[in-house]
């Protein structure tokens, strides 16, 4: 008895030690391009702390469980200038951080990744969707939790032929990232067996956005643009840029659903998103920021979490070694999505599922019952393995 008393005292003493010890600092820092782009709808602007608020939200859980292991998270924000050196700020920011969050540019993300890939920085990309950096661009220092732009034109694709909704009229916006996105679109017709019966340019001609007269212009320009199309089931919109996508809606000449850009959207999260333990995180979120939580958010919150899953499951703070553990095959998170969330070891894309909003709720979550795969179902969404052109370097 005495024998297990003094061994248990002696536990207590080391635990209590432990507890006491200093905790080992893990700096993340944060970088973006200062401002925000504005939207047509006033009521969706983003916020100045979109992305980052996520992040923060993360340190803070990733802290929580930091307490019991010795860790300490630290996050330090860096916002530049368009103009500004990118990789000079990257690297300013990896002096103290070994692991940076980034939303930015996909040719600006490229210039970070090259200036840290000697350093041993591990970068995230949490806000480019571009398919080059998972592709011909792909970085070994790069990990990305935001989704391809063909991740999300498949989860839609997916639900629009599980509607049997297979007849497509694709309208384009006239900017380079809307062309992209109408890339997408098109290998996912063909990919699921719908037909794009025609395609339609909406040209940006400028102009103010917003005038006294726009509903009245807007009534009368919108049924005529979509006016004589061949006989369709939904009307996709490729329009990132914001310049006419959310016009469509109830204005078009043949009275069909909108989906793509806008009406039914597919984003990596929404704040209507309520499933899967997702209420408690949309609160607290809600209570720290006053606003609701946005993909970017999730984006950044996600990789944060990547960042404290892995240092907690390796006990090290150690950049290699977390790194080595997220790409390796032990590695998952959970993030409020159903399942719990894994890399693809040949372009460092993270999979998840894509969720399907119409700005009010959750109509559906993809990938869509049926699509199978030999390996995880969540790789019917965007490029596979064999499709990859991806060379880590």
């Amino acid at each position: 008895m005495i024998r297990w008393l003094a061994g248990l005292i002696g536990f207590g003493v080391a635990a209590t030690s432990a507890l006491a010890a200093d905790p080992v600092t893990i700096g993340v820092g944060y970088l973006a391009i200062a401002g925000t782009r504005s939207t047509l709808s006033l009521v969706e602007q983003p916020a100045e702390n979109d992305g980052v608020a996520g992040a923060r939200l993360a340190i803070e859980d990733n802290n929580t469980t930091g307490k019991f292991t010795g860790q300490r998270f630290t996050l330090e924000e860096r916002r530049i200038r368009e103009d500004e050196d990118v990789a000079q700020a990257a690297t300013a920011l990896a002096e103290k951080n070994g692991f940076i969050i980034a939303d930015l540019p996909a040719d600006a993300l490229l210039k970070v990744a090259d200036a840290l890939r000697d350093r041993g920085t591990l970068v995230f990309n949490a806000g480019a969707t571009d398919e080059r950096l998972r592709e011909t661009d792909c970085r070994a220092n790069v990990i990305h939790t935001a989704p391809t732009r063909a991740m999300l034109a498949d989860a839609l694709g997916q639900y629009l032929v599980w509607k049997k909704w297979s007849r497509w009229l694709l309208v384009v916006g006239s900017h380079d990232e809307d062309r992209l996105f109408a890339d997408a679109i098109r290998r996912t017709a063909a990919r699921f067996g719908a037909k794009i019966v025609q395609e339609r340019t909406f040209e940006d001609k400028g102009g103010a956005r917003r005038t006294d007269s726009g509903v009245t212009q807007i009534q009368r320009q919108i049924p005529v643009f979509t006016q004589q199309a061949p006989a369709y089931d939904v009307l996709v919109a490729a329009d990132e840029s914001e310049v006419f996508g959310a016009y469509l809606p109830y204005r078009t000449w043949d009275p069909r659903p909108v989906a793509g850009s806008a009406g039914l959207v597919p984003r990596s999260w929404d704040a209507s998103q309520d499933q899967w333990g997702a209420i408690q995180m949309q609160n607290r979120f809600v209570k720290l920021n006053s606003r609701r939580m946005t993909a970017l958010d999730m984006q950044a919150w996600t990789a944060v979490r990547m960042i404290g899953e892995a240092t907690s499951r390796t006990n090290s703070g150690e950049v290699k070694k977390v790194t080595d553990f997220i790409k390796g095959p032990d590695f998952s998170v959970a993030a409020f999505k159903g399942t719990r969330l894994t890399l693809r070891d040949w372009n460092l894309q993270l999979r998840q599922p894509i969720l399907l909003v119409d700005g009010r709720l959750v109509v559906s979550v993809s990938p869509q019952e049926g699509f199978l795969h030999q390996v995880s179902e969540l790789d019917t969404l965007g490029y596979d393995r064999p499709e990859s052109k991806c060379k880590l370097k």
